[in-house]
Formats: structure tokens, sequence, C-alpha cells
């Protein structure tokens, strides 16, 4: 692993605007156990955590797209309309 969480969140937030456009914001922390990351986002009082795999976070620094996590931040996102 070559980039920091910092620049993992970046890439994410760059990949899926969406996640700026209705106000969520996130955080990551990286689980040794799991070899996982961990995103947290939040909007309000609603709040979802989802697993991003290395391989997945690795994609995501090349600025590929990740159909699982884009599925995540779709549903929370109409979750957070209602």
């Amino acid at each position: 692993m070559n980039y920091t969480k910092e620049i993992l969140a970046e890439k994410i937030l760059e990949i899926y605007p969406e996640l700026n456009q209705y106000g969520c914001s996130i955080d990551l922390d990286f689980d040794q156990e799991k070899n996982a990351w961990i995103l947290h986002i939040k909007k309000d009082d609603k709040e979802i955590r989802t697993h991003l795999e290395e391989n997945d976070a690795a994609e995501c620094i090349k600025g590929n797209k990740c159909v699982y996590l884009g599925v995540q931040i779709g549903q929370f996102i109409d979750y957070c309309k209602k």
C-alpha cells in the first residue's frame, strides 16, 4: 500500500462526486485484521460503514470505480433523500 487514507479519501470523492453533492462526509480506517479499508459515510444523523478490499482500494487510486462501493453509495444517498 503506497498511499495514505487522505489520498484514498480524496480519490473516492473524485470518483463519486455525488457524495459531495449530497453533503456526505467520509472517513477511512484501515483494518489490519481484515486487510481492508473501512469507509464511514455520514450525512446528518445517518451513517453507513462499508469495507473496501485492498485490491479495490488500489483500483480506486488508479481512478477506477468499484461496482460494490458505487452500489453502497447509491443506496445510502437514496436512503438519505427519504
